[in-house]
């Protein structure tokens, strides 16, 4: 072997020892930033063995209460006129608590709005989009389809289905060709729908395989561990987009819109008792609820107790586009950190 070939292949070798430290290096603050997020489902889970161990489950038959896409993204239901106190509900389609709530609590909430003494917020987050795949996929790819349901009007129904059919924590679910026929299930006919669960996918896909691992790289390379676990999402993002980590392929997304409400909400609750900290989280009038609201007497006897609050957001006013045209579907760009 000549000297010229040996530098090469000691070259190689070198390059190759680097990208390895540098993926240890990156799946270690992944592990971190992923165990902060289990420490949060960890807070919750006390609302979730409260409703594992009280009270049953609610049945409601009868006709919903009208749904308005408010403009971010989220939906309000509620009679016409209801005065009435506001329950916000924070909830995350892979969160198993928010499974359970949503079992125990949802036909309560629709009786309570359509009997005109609730004003019901429902707003999807992804607190679980900075977990490895397939978490991060699930929760995303669910509430993406969720809000492409809310411009059909299927909303409430829709938000069930995903819920029935929530995957087990850290196995692969709500499949595109799922997330479809649910739709149709819920009354949906519009092909709009699945040409928008097709691109919010690739949206996602792109978000978990190459954006979000290039934002953290990137990190790495400029802050500690340390500086980095200590960013919320929203913060490194904008940290990112001054660094030259292009997420310009969230605009005009349902992807985007997602991780701005859950940017939204930590913003709104940050601090004090009243802190967002994970999902499921409820609120009445601005209000954080303990653990009581967990069954269908807790919840209702909150509701009952509570003075009629205000929505704090618009409804997207009739005529009035989405984020984008769901007959005109965004598409996913190339994600640099030059």
């Amino acid at each position: 072997m000549s000297k010229a070939s040996r530098r090469e292949s000691r070259e190689r070798l070198r390059q190759e020892r680097l990208k390895q430290q540098q993926r240890a290096k990156r799946n270690k603050l992944l592990a971190i930033i992923g165990a902060a997020v289990v420490v949060v489902a960890l807070v919750v889970g006390v609302g979730y063995l409260v409703m594992s161990s009280r009270g049953q489950s609610s049945e409601w038959d009868g006709a919903l209460a009208p749904r308005t896409l408010q403009q971010d993204g989220s939906v309000v239901m509620a009679t016409e006129g209801a005065q009435a106190p506001v329950v916000e509900v924070y909830a995350d389609y892979q969160c198993p608590a928010c499974r359970q709530f949503e079992a125990v609590n949802g036909d309560n909430l629709k009786q309570l709005a359509a009997e005109g003494k609730a004003i019901v917020h429902y707003r999807p987050v992804s607190i679980f989009s900075q977990r490895p795949d397939p978490i991060s996929t699930n929760s995303l790819r669910g509430a993406a389809a969720a809000r492409a349901a809310a411009d059909h009007g299927a909303f409430v129904e829709y938000n069930d289905l995903l819920f029935e059919n929530q995957p087990t924590e850290g196995r692969e679910g709500f499949s595109v060709d799922e997330l479809k026929e649910w739709g149709e299930e819920a009354g949906i006919t519009d092909p709009a729908f699945a040409e928008r669960i097709d691109s919010e996918s690739a949206i996602v896909d792109q978000w978990v395989n190459d954006y979000y691992p290039a934002l953290v790289e990137k990190a790495q390379a400029e802050m500690s561990d340390e500086e980095i676990s200590g960013m919320r999402l929203h913060e490194l993002m904008e940290w990112g987009r001054g660094n030259g980590v292009d997420d310009s392929f969230l605009d005009g997304t349902y992807v985007g819109e997602v991780l701005d409400a859950t940017a939204a909400v930590n913003d709104r609750y940050s601090s004090g008792e009243n802190a967002f900290q994970g999902t499921p989280s409820v609120y009445i009038n601005g209000q954080l609820q303990g653990n009581d609201i967990y069954t269908v007497d807790g919840l209702t006897d909150a509701v009952e107790a509570a003075s009629p609050g205000q929505v704090d957001t618009e409804p997207l006013a009739d005529g009035d586009s989405p984020t984008t045209n769901p007959s005109d579907p965004p598409t996913a760009k190339e994600t640099t950190d030059e």
